[in-house]
């Protein structure tokens, strides 16, 4: 019975890491550490329980599900990326059946097999499938060649086939008759069979057969713990360790049925306490003890790694080997990691004798020979050993001559090494040479020493005597093949010794700079490491490699050429390799910018500044650096190179603080502020150099390089679908171009949805129509306004013409008319002359005023009063008309175009009153209130009512008092009456007429009170 678990776990990319497995099993072994390397040798990192890794102590470890690290500890599971401990959670609740993991598997379909104390379950996709079986406690799972798996339980048929939701065990009917298994003790041979383990055997089963091996050391150890691990190895046999050493016990290598220890130096497996066995991809043999840390045997050498040389703890439970090459071991203490260097590194650790390595020289034979404080050793065949009959404190310079012979300089002296002793040159007073900075052999067989002290000598010896002292600058010494010597000097400059003569090539460095170092090259070029560069001299050109050159730093503390001519630099930076191709480059152009490889510490370079010969060549192309600390080996041809691309991961979303899952599809809530997308890369040689890019379709123009952040941030995104991309390179700078990818979207808000955008774009179109349809209208009213005022002022003028220069004019006919009476006497027409002369000098001045009023009032201001008072006293006005006028109210300021079309009203009523009504009275009426009122009233005849209400025909008084009246928006009243006269009131609104607001109510108030008090009030005017 299974339980299985819905968890909605995004699986991103699979196919990466089942193409990195297909990698691993083509090219493991150019991945898997070095096992000619000492394990002190290896890249060591430790991830401690005591330091807050992870919870509880760790008993088992696997590679599955993408690449990730799976950590089984008493508290757990623990997903590892390199960087970060995260402990497993199911989505939907789903729990392992106990949380003690004791054993974990991954699988060659990326799943991951994990065994508990309490079950078995397995994860894949992530979903959980538990397998119930609450009476037996799993063990040990592995995986055949044909991919069939299998696991070990306690108690009856402990041996069970498992599928991806059922298993079948097996027991003593089908040939394994144990009830007692060992937790660790399952493995598979080369020829397919399965080796058990138990409390006092070995079992090789095979389906149909099956062969019990018995320790003696086992057979009474019923019941107890007894065979730990098995190992096979490519020929078939295997190796077997129980937890007790003795007789037959510990590590035994079985081949064809028979057991045996290794047996090497100091060394008999049978004494180990082995807990676990793994073979490497290089078939060395990797034991974890119980409380003596790793073991390691590969041919006939055997390592040893404790918790003295920096493990997590000395009692082992499991190896691991990565996709990468990476071993791993978890201990009582926590997990380590072991990952090859290409700069491997020779200490005490590994057999130096001293703690000050000042000189390293590479004979012809091979042997390199390490001078320091207090010793000097060599190394042959990668064994250290000290010279024996070294008396001194001291090794300072070293060289080989041409009879390969070795000259060591020792304190103060110089000595040759041969036949196993030491024998000093002196000078010729008998006395040491003094300190050798430096010695070289030249063409013509010469020593030549550069020695140290207050006056600096340069030695030259021949058939090991000294045969001259030249005062020199103190330096390091070279010589080339045409018989030149080459000094570098304390200024950073070099002098070059030809026939007796010293040539200074000056590179105008700063006084503090020195020449560490100086090489001569096959192709006759010198060069100089100093702190400001390298110089270089070469067929009488010089000129220097610096910063702008691509190097990363200036200091320089040693240089050598490999087997290539390629150029390697020991820097304070690193070491840094120039091909041979670069270097001519920068010899033809020095100012070009050079593509170098750079390994740093993370590839296992620790540069420091050795005193003395500092750098050398072994014939086998191996170069070697002294740091004055400890000595440091790359061999160019053997260089470990990262080619697997790291798998790719988006591990989760963090949006406005709230987690969600990164799966397809995402739909995140409208007006999202702060996003954060966590990924990850599995590359787990140097997690550190792990780099990244990504990119945000619908967001972002170009790739992001946020270096080796595991986080990408976004802010104020907008409403809309969006899709997530995200590279990765290893610490080599290989590339995932494929990397993984998610799309999201951001819900909008409802003023951010397509509706709200086309109704806002409708309601714009419909504004812009709007205005447009205001504006055409607005022009067309201000054109038709323009016209109206044309023809408004054309009427104007024809009402002027009417009710002043054409009624004059007529009047001025009347007269005429009445001279050319054929009755008239002389003076009779004199008089008419005269009266005709001031009728149209009147014409004249009506005239002229007509066209005045076309700028200005005619009237001033305030005074429609007296207007209308001096137009009822024209001469021409019936003497016999009583006129009366009233004006009730203040006078208020009109305003004077209103006041025009008033006063002309007002003017043709009082002249049709004058001339027409043949009235004896005449009443005027100015009121000043709201409203503007204006009544004038006659006893006349009064009109006809057909003329009152449409005029006379070739007159246009009446008509043209109407059009005033209208104009201003006021109120024009005619009543007439036969022989009862005629009234005619004119009604103009206050806000028309009145050039300032009318009081209120509180203000005219104010007025009466302070008029009743006899004072003035600030509202009068």
């Amino acid at each position: 019975m299974v339980k299985k678990s819905e968890a909605r776990n995004v699986r991103i990319r699979p196919l990466v890491f089942q193409c990195v497995l297909l990698l691993l099993a083509t090219a493991s072994p150019l991945l898997a550490v070095d096992p000619n390397r000492r394990i002190s040798q290896y890249s060591h990192a430790a991830w401690r329980v005591q330091d807050g890794a992870f919870k509880g102590t760790p008993y088992a470890i696997a590679q599955a599900n993408g690449g990730y690290l799976w950590i089984g500890t008493v508290d757990g599971l623990f997903r590892f990326d390199g960087i970060r401990f995260v402990p497993w959670t199911s989505t939907d609740g789903m729990q392992l059946p106990s949380p003690v993991v004791a054993h974990l598997l991954g699988a060659s379909d990326g799943s991951l097999w994990i065994g508990t104390s309490g079950g078995l379950s397995h994860l894949v996709n992530g979903h959980l499938v538990n397998f119930e079986d609450e009476e037996h406690q799993f063990y040990a799972i592995i995986q055949d060649r044909d991919g069939t798996l299998w696991a070990t339980r306690q108690g009856p048929n402990p041996l069970c086939h498992l599928s991806e939701q059922t298993m079948r065990c097996y027991g003593s009917a089908e040939g394994i008759p144990f009830t007692h298994i060992s937790q660790e003790a399952l493995t598979v041979d080369a020829s397919g069979n399965l080796w058990i383990g138990s409390d006092t055997s070995f079992l090789r089963w095979n389906q149909g057969s099956s062969t019990r091996y018995s320790p003696p050391g086992l057979q009474n150890n019923a019941g107890m713990l007894g065979a730990a691990a098995f190992a096979p190895d490519a020929d078939g046999s295997v190796w077997a360790g129980t937890i007790f050493p003795g007789k037959g016990m510990g590590l035994q290598h079985l081949v064809q049925g028979a057991s045996h220890p290794f047996i090497a130096s100091n060394f008999d497996s049978s004494s180990l306490e082995v807990r676990t066995l793994l073979m490497d991809s290089h078939q060395a043999l990797w034991i974890g003890t119980t409380h003596r840390g790793i073991y390691r045997i590969f041919r006939n050498k055997v390592d040893h790694f404790q918790t003295n040389d920096g493990l997590s703890g000395d009692e082992v439970s499991h190896f691991l080997e990565d996709a990468e090459g990476n071993m791993w071991v978890v201990t009582s203490g926590g997990i380590d990691k072991f990952s090859n260097l290409s700069v491997a590194t020779y200490s005490t650790g590994e057999g130096i004798t001293t703690t000050e390595v000042d000189a390293v020289l590479a004979t012809h034979d091979g042997t390199v020979w390490i001078g320091g404080a207090d010793a000097l050793d060599d190394l042959r065949d990668d064994k250290l050993s000290a010279i024996p009959g070294f008396l001194g404190k001291q090794v300072t310079s070293l060289m080989e001559d041409d009879k390969h012979r070795l000259w060591v300089g020792i304190d103060d002296t110089l000595t040759i090494y041969e036949n196993g002793g030491f024998r000093q040159i002196k000078k010729q007073n008998g006395t040491p040479v003094g300190m050798i900075v430096d010695m070289v052999e030249d063409r013509d067989k010469n020593i030549w020493l550069d020695t140290a002290g207050s006056l600096g000598l340069l030695i030259r010896i021949h058939n090991d005597k000294v045969q001259e002292q030249l005062p020199a600058p103190h330096g390091h010494v070279a010589a080339d093949s045409s018989g030149n010597l080459w000094v570098g000097t304390k200024p950073g400059n070099l002098v070059r010794f030809r026939d007796g003569n010293a040539d200074l090539i000056d590179f105008q460095q700063a006084r503090a700079s020195r020449v560490q170092q100086v090489l001569v090259n096959s192709d006759g070029s010198v060069m100089g490491a100093t702190q400001f560069g390298l110089i270089a001299w070469k067929d009488g050109k010089h000129q220097m490699m610096t910063l702008r050159n691509g190097i990363p730093c200036n200091e320089i503390f040693a240089m050598i050429s490999d087997n290539d001519e390629n150029l390697w630099l020991y820097s304070k930076c690193g070491l840094v390799e120039i091909s041979n191709n670069e270097l001519q480059k920068w010899w033809q152009h020095p100012d070009s910018l050079l593509k170098l490889r750079v390994f740093d510490e993370f590839s296992g370079a620790r540069p420091g500044l050795a005193p003395f010969q500092k750098a050398a060549k072994t014939p086998d192309g191996r170069l070697w650096f002294a740091n004055n600390v400890v000595l440091q080996m790359v061999d160019p041809h053997h260089l470990y190179e990262n080619i697997l691309p790291p798998p790719v991961h988006i591990e989760g979303v963090l949006a406005d603080r709230r987690s969600y899952s990164p799966a397809q599809g995402l739909r995140l809530p409208p007006l999202t502020r702060d996003l954060e997308i966590d990924y990850t890369a599995l590359s787990f040689m140097v997690p550190q150099k792990v780099r990244f890019r990504y990119k945000l379709e619908g967001h972002d123009v170009d790739w992001q390089d946020p270096g080796t952040r595991r986080q990408a941030f976004y802010n104020n995104l907008g409403p809309g679908t969006f899709t997530f991309h995200v590279l990765a390179c290893n610490n080599d700078g290989v590339w995932n171009e494929i990397g993984a990818s998610f799309e999201l979207t951001v819900a909008p808000a409802w003023y951010q949805t397509n509706w709200f955008r086309l109704l806002c774009g409708f309601t714009s179109i419909l504004l812009v129509w709007l205005i447009y349809q205001f504006r055409v209208r607005q022009i067309a009213g201000a054109l038709a306004a323009r016209f109206d005022e044309r023809l408004e002022e054309r009427t104007r003028l024809a009402r002027e013409l009417h009710d002043t220069f054409l009624q004059t004019v007529q009047g001025s006919k009347m007269v005429a008319d009445d001279a050319l009476d054929p009755g008239s006497d002389e003076t009779r027409m004199r008089n008419a002359l005269e009266r005709l002369s001031a009728w149209l000098a009147q014409a004249v001045d009506e005239g002229r005023a007509a066209l005045h009023s076309l700028r200005v009032s005619t009237v001033e201001k305030n005074h429609l009063s007296e207007s209308l008072r001096r137009a009822t006293e024209d001469p021409q006005f019936p003497a016999a008309m009583t006129v009366t006028f009233s004006v009730i109210g203040d006078a208020m300021d009109l305003h004077p175009v209103v006041r025009d079309d008033v006063y002309r009203i007002a003017f043709e009523a009082i002249r049709n009153a004058a001339f027409h009504s043949h009235a004896s009275l005449l009443e005027i009426e100015i009121r000043y209130a709201d409203t503007l009122s204006l009544r004038i009233k006659d006893n006349g005849i009064g009109i006809d009512p057909s003329i009152s209400d449409h005029g006379k025909a070739g007159h246009f008084g009446l008509q043209g008092m109407r059009e005033r009246a209208a104009r201003i928006h006021s109120k024009l009243t005619i009543l007439s009456s036969t022989n009862a006269g005629t009234e005619m009131t004119l009604i103009v609104p206050g806000k028309v007429v009145y050039r300032c607001a009318l009081p209120t109510l509180k203000e005219r108030v104010m007025r009466t009170v302070s008029r009743f008090l006899g004072h003035s009030s600030p509202f009068d005017k």
